[in-house]
């Protein structure tokens, strides 16, 4: 089978079949071999008439290549700012899927379709991926934007709903209004920006999309100092007020005005931290209000250090402890006092200049680095500059160090009391290219670790594969790029480990990363490039910023997290905080005159049954009402066989628990596109035969069919099952007592 020519082929598409048809004619004419326009289908049942074996292949075939010096592992971190604007929608449109089932799907009124088809667009092989014109690239980001506008009144009505639906009767509209803040990402937020007065609170309502009990650390920016927070039992509960800085006010004030076309009006002092505690899909209730009787909100300690002074500095009031360097300017170790690790850790940054294919000389082909191409040339260590300081912010619920490493590089890690892991902001931008190169930002964290030229990246967010730098186990493979040609899409996180220890890195996007040196980690932040790679796109990867008709380059806000375990215990977190950072918690603001939401509202609120949750093992990635009035179920189990003792085990979800105001009537298993019964696909699937010695000759471990009494679904490591379930009697939303 030969493919019929490349994507640009088809421009000129009846120029291209009339020609392949004189091919086709003239081969049959000789009559030693018949030409056939084809099909995958019609290729494979050729293949598998053959009645050979076959190798399995379970790896897969990054980096690719195309020529010597031109690796397409750019495009894994190309337009980061559209790769986190999908990540994001993607975590919304679940749980917006979750509450417009809880609420009732209607038949008019707005729903989530928009922003699906937008995301289903954006998962095109140019658009998340970075490799668009910039114009194309503005169309995907302006439809998420129309999707998500419609799905935010969704969440939004559904919400109101269901904190009214103890007097909801099925006649009235809920009268409690929720507003949102999508920009909440450059400290944006109007809706918890209000001046509190003795008369008004602030109603914060959280949601979590995921299966399980979920403690987590929101913040939300305010203005007033004199604040404090209950929770949805009328208890205080600790917080804290945290002083909002220059860099992250200057990332406020320019794109809420590219944004929205103006400056904000108002302007927060501090964000507010506190720990919020959430039940398995379902919402808690927390109220923001000017102190009266208790402590109130605590204001952070700020400590600055500068660059000339000799000392060491600790932040971390849990079992994760860090050890900073004032006059390096650079976190120097970590410790974990209840796993008893402790592990040399060093972050730096640097950048690699874009390369100029002008530079090539015959018999190269000229080859820029762009869209597509990582093509380094040079490696530069961005030194925190002789000013540099440390700023640390020290409170009961979060610690923070401040780094302004250079004009255009600002960073914050954290560390909040109950977790037990790092957590490490970025504001990167814009690069510089006055000097006419572009540049490719990373950074690395490097430790004391023997690993052996071994790490690990995931598969699509699912199994993770090993990676040997400069090595292929399916072919002999030589690499020209040594950085570049071992560059892989990092989409959940990477990993390495020595005889002791795992390094376990999650990131917040899709972003290119590898092991470049025994025992560090480095990730690649943001690309500018001044020159096209001639892969297609026609134009450079310069994204800029403008407002009144001035331009900058493009700044990118993100983050990284990390974690040491002891050998053989990181894929808990990794599996665990992986799911959180897909789904992460929506909130929803609403304002309250007097003290009587409690006795007026549910506050709180889970959509399955008292007492229980998913396994820890399992992820549910659908629960979605469909045109038909069918609910679309698909559960996930998160961990691979021998990834982790306890957990890589058979998983059972009770489906009774996890609809337990509903009965189910009808159960279909259907494939994971849910076009097809299962039944009906496994009598079509075709067995291969499979050569002797191949290393996954074992079957692989299935789930058992469901029995319709018990309704108990098995999952067994790394499967998905999918599901179209009826309900006996007809719904329009969940009711329940308050």
């Amino acid at each position: 089978m030969w493919t019929m020519g490349t994507d640009f082929m088809y421009q000129y598409a009846h120029t291209w079949f009339r020609q392949m048809d004189k091919l086709i004619h003239y081969v049959n004419m000789d009559g030693r071999v018949n030409a056939l326009y084809s099909t995958p289908s019609i290729y494979t049942d050729a293949k598998y008439a053959t009645n050979e074996s076959w190798p399995i292949k379970t790896g897969d075939f990054f980096p690719y290549a195309d020529r010597a010096n031109a690796y397409w592992t750019g495009y894994f971190t190309s337009r980061p700012a559209l790769k986190h604007y999908v990540r994001t929608m993607s975590g919304y449109y679940l749980a917006a899927r979750q509450l417009e089932f809880f609420k009732g799907r209607t038949d008019s009124g707005p729903n989530t379709d928009s922003l699906a088809d937008a995301l289903a667009i954006a998962q095109h092989h140019d658009a998340v991926t970075g490799t668009e014109k910039q114009h194309v690239a503005n169309d995907y980001a302006k439809r998420l934007a129309i999707g998500y506008t419609e799905a935010e009144q969704v969440v939004a009505t559904s919400l109101a709903h269901l904190v009214e639906s103890a007097s909801y009767t099925g006649s009235v509209n809920p009268t409690t209004k929720f507003q949102q803040c999508p920009l909440l990402n450059i400290s944006y937020c109007p809706a918890s920006e209000v001046n509190f007065s003795e008369a008004k609170q602030l109603i914060v309502m959280v949601y979590n999309s995921l299966g399980w009990k979920r403690d987590d650390v929101i913040r939300i920016p305010i203005i007033n100092e004199d604040v404090t927070v209950h929770d949805s039992e009328g208890r205080e509960i600790e917080s804290q007020l945290l002083p909002l800085d220059d860099a992250h006010m200057g990332l406020r004030n320019y794109y809420a005005k590219a944004y929205l076309g103006q400056t904000p009006t108002k302007t927060p002092n501090y964000w507010l931290a506190f720990t919020v505690s959430v039940p398995p899909l379902g919402f808690n209730t927390y109220t923001i209000s000017l102190l009266g009787k208790g402590p109130g909100s605590t204001r952070s300690s700020v400590q600055t250090f500068q660059s000339r002074e000799e000392s060491t500095i600790e932040v971390g009031q849990g079992n994760v402890k860090l050890t900073f360097s004032t006059n390096q300017g650079k976190m120097t170790k970590y410790v974990n006092r209840r796993s008893l690790v402790e592990e040399l850790v060093e972050q730096s940054y640097g950048f690699y200049n874009g390369y100029s294919g002008s530079d090539d000389k015959a018999p190269l082909i000229p080859q820029n680095a762009g869209a597509y191409i990582f093509r380094p040339n040079g490696t530069f260590l961005i030194k925190p500059g002789e000013k540099a300081s440390l700023t640390v912010v020290r409170g009961p619920v979060i610690d923070e160090v401040h780094q302004h490493i250079n004009a255009w590089i600002y960073q914050v890690t954290r560390i909040h009391k109950e977790k037990e892991h790092v957590e490490v902001e970025f504001i990167v931008g814009p690069l510089p290219t006055d000097d006419g190169i572009g540049k490719e930002v990373v950074t690395q964290l490097a430790t004391t670790m023997a690993t052996n030229k071994t790490f690990y990246t995931d598969s699509n967010g699912r199994d993770f594969i090993e990676r040997i730098r400069d090595y292929r186990t399916d072919w002999d493979l030589k690499v020209h790029q040594p950085v570049a040609g071992n560059y892989y899409p990092i989409n959940l996180g990477i990993y390495m480990q020595d005889n002791s220890t795992e390094f376990s890195v999650l990131v917040d996007r899709s972003i290119g990363g590898s092991s470049t040196v025994d025992g560090q980690i480095e990730l690649m932040l943001h690309r500018r490039l001044l020159l096209d790679d001639s892969r297609g796109v026609a134009e450079a990867l310069n994204e800029t910023v403008c407002i009144d008709n001035v331009c900058s380059g493009l700044r990118i806000q993100g983050k990284f997290y990390f974690r040491i375990d002891p050998l053989g215990e990181g894929a808990k977190w990794r599996r665990t905080f992986g799911q959180e950072i897909y789904s992460p918690l929506l909130l929803a603001f609403s304002e309250q005159d007097g003290d009587n939401w409690k006795n007026s509202h549910v506050t709180t609120f889970s959509g399955v049954g008292s007492s229980y949750s998913l396994p820890n093992n399992v992820a549910l990635i659908t629960l979605q009402e469909l045109d038909d009035g069918k609910v679309l179920l698909r559960l996930a189990h998160l961990y691979e066989i021998g990834e982790d003792r306890d957990l890589s085990v058979m998983a059972n979800v009770e489906l009774k628990q996890l609809f337990p105001r509903k009965k189910i009537g009808k159960l279909t298993e259907m494939n994971l596109s849910a076009n097809q019964e299962r039944t009906g696909m496994e009598k079509k699937r075709l067995n291969w035969k499979v050569e002797e010695g191949s290393s996954s000759e074992a079957k692989v471990a299935r789930g058992g069919t469901v029995d319709p009494a018990k309704l108990v679904v098995e999952l067994a490591p790394m499967e998905i099952r999918t599901f179209l379930v009826e309900f006996n009697q007809s719904f329009n939303h969940y009711s329940f007592d308050a």
